[in-house]
């Protein structure tokens, strides 16, 4: 007998996975794109060692400020970092689309559109985590906003904010997952510009991670660690990142015959 309730589960699976759409926004997409397991493996490994870490850290070591404020401000460099790699980035892919030769150029210009997809996910997802914050907070509307205006429409007006706030409250426990998840299949996937060409994660990944090295080392320590610790951890980062994209080159070219030359059709 079957005694659970199939209309509640069936509500529940109708909700989107954030995890799926995440990935869908920000993996590549590209069918005919070099697909190495163990480039792969290592990547997603590289991750990990990094949010682990992260918690290390945080765990080990008190906060220098509120938790709030760390958060807040762990997501401003986030964003920071994000803007300063894009900005980089366009640059470099244009530099690189402008070399190929006809007709590689336009095949890669015609791949942009998925790695600008995710870039614009990403912020509108930001966006609306900040917008639903101070929704819930009530610093953009508040019922005394609409003055007085009888017993009947105060109550209307109180039923429509609690439903209000139930709905903005629904909305962030699924937007914030998504951003959070797009965030991290964004930083491993470099932004998805495998799906332009398969050397470009690896040529813009470090300069994503050096930029977050650099608002680092000029922000004041979140926890109160020892200098070694902190330096350590700032500096690790990058040089893993940078040293996996070397190798990431090499294996490229010797294992799969992808070169920048042959990118640039030249």
């Amino acid at each position: 007998m079957n005694t659970g309730h199939p209309g509640r589960t069936g509500a529940f699976r109708a909700l989107p996975n954030p995890f799926a759409v995440a990935s869908a926004l920000a993996e590549p997409s590209r069918a005919d794109r070099v697909d190495d397991p163990t480039v792969r493996v290592l990547q997603w490994a590289r991750t990990a060692v990094g949010v682990a870490a992260t918690v290390w850290l945080l765990m080990a070591y008190p906060l220098r400020k509120g938790g709030e404020k760390f958060v807040m401000d762990k997501l401003e460099d986030l964003l920071t970092g994000c803007g300063i790699t894009f900005g980089t980035a366009l640059v470099a892919v244009t530099a690189f689309i402008s070399a190929a030769r006809s007709p590689l150029g336009g095949v890669y210009a015609r791949r942009l559109l998925g790695p600008l997809l995710t870039v614009f996910a990403i912020v509108l997802g930001a966006g609306v985590c900040w917008f639903l914050v101070r929704l819930l907070k009530g610093e953009i509307i508040t019922p005394s906003d609409f003055g007085d205006h009888g017993i009947l429409f105060g109550i209307l007006l109180i039923v429509a904010f609690v439903l209000g706030t139930l709905a903005c409250a629904a909305a962030l426990l699924l937007a914030i997952p998504v951003t959070v998840a797009a965030l991290v299949y964004a930083f491993n996937s470099c932004f998805r510009l495998g799906d332009v060409h398969d050397l470009l994660p690896a040529f813009i990944s470090p300069l994503l991670v050096w930029s977050l090295f650099g608002l680092g080392l000029f922000d004041d320590p979140e926890v109160a660690a020892p200098p070694l610790v902190l330096y350590g951890f700032l500096v690790g980062g990058p040089l893993s990142v940078t040293l996996l994209s070397v190798w990431e080159i090499r294996r490229l070219r010797r294992r799969h015959g992808v070169t920048l030359r042959s990118a640039l059709g030249r």
